[in-house]
């Protein structure tokens, strides 16, 4: 049986890994980018077609794979004047793998079944660049069951774990959650190590007293000794994608009328770093809210 060729849109940070694995587990592959160069590359890498627009992908694939920057280029992409809605056909399937709004996520889905006759599954993820190089992301799926059935052996090479949490948007839904805990934790490990600085405590063997412990967790490992360090270079992910989470996180609870104080709180703190130009530093930044003893 053949592989259903893949047509994967938005080459970045987690799109790269994420082509290498699909051509690695032998999928046949076209890309397209915003940034052409990046596309390039990405074909080059794997030998994927390099589509010159979005129709020229659409038209040649079988299922559409998304990985983009936030809701508003998932929007464009999907909505745009040479969006996915004008050249997606009955029988297409969407995966989107980029971190997007709930609600806006349930929109674009019904409006492209409805209109084009194309099944969608939200199937954000979290593991990091990390995480898609060695093929362990987590993924969280929103959609019928048959469509997520049909999704699972084209996210198995990314995946370490992949589950259903019901409809579309539950997995967008899914990974707010994940990144209420993430975000809230990025925030409470800058106020510790400027905490212990302040108190005389070496913060650079912070990771070595308390891994193992209560308090470990895999932003405590990743943060804790970038902080200590001031190493804000080389980012395997942003402060501003952190931020761009919460604040989905504080609109979804005002849609559920759900409280979400401590995310609240955490946004707030990532937006001051984000006023001060360092939206695109690694989220290890935070520490600089704080001064140094």
């Amino acid at each position: 049986m053949s592989l259903p060729r893949l047509g994967f849109i938005g080459i970045g940070l987690m799109g790269d890994p994420m082509t290498r694995r699909l051509a690695a587990a032998g999928y046949p592959l076209v890309v397209w980018n915003r940034s052409p160069d990046k596309a390039r590359h990405a074909a080059d890498a794997t030998g994927a077609q390099l589509a010159t627009s979005i129709a020229e992908l659409v038209q040649s694939v079988d299922v559409i794979m998304l990985c983009l920057a936030n809701t508003d280029v998932v929007q464009e992409v999907v909505m745009g004047d040479d969006g996915i809605a004008r050249h997606a056909r009955p029988g297409q399937r969407l995966i989107d793998l980029s971190s997007s709004d709930p609600a806006v996520t349930r929109e674009l889905a019904a409006l492209l079944r409805h209109d084009n006759g194309v099944s969608w599954v939200d199937a954000p993820v979290s593991g990091g660049v990390a995480g898609a190089e060695s093929g362990s992301l987590a993924i969280m799926c929103g959609g019928s069951a048959e469509d997520v059935e049909a999704a699972r052996p084209i996210l198995e090479p990314m995946a370490a774990r992949i589950t259903h949490m019901g409809e579309v948007g539950a997995g967008q839904v899914t990974k707010i959650c994940n990144q209420m805990l993430v975000g809230c934790a990025a925030a409470a490990i800058a106020e510790m190590v400027a905490m212990a600085e302040a108190s005389g405590v070496d913060a650079t063997r912070l990771c070595d007293a308390l891994t193992g412990g209560f308090a470990d967790s895999t932003p405590f490992r990743m943060l804790t000794p970038r902080m200590a360090d001031r190493d804000f270079d080389a980012p395997k992910w942003h402060l501003r994608t952190l931020l761009k989470d919460l604040d989905m996180a504080v609109a979804q609870a005002q849609r559920s009328t759900s409280a979400v104080p401590m995310s609240g709180l955490a946004a707030q703190v990532m937006r001051q770093q984000v006023a001060r130009g360092n939206g695109e530093r690694d989220p290890a930044i935070l520490i600089e809210g704080y001064g140094k003893a």
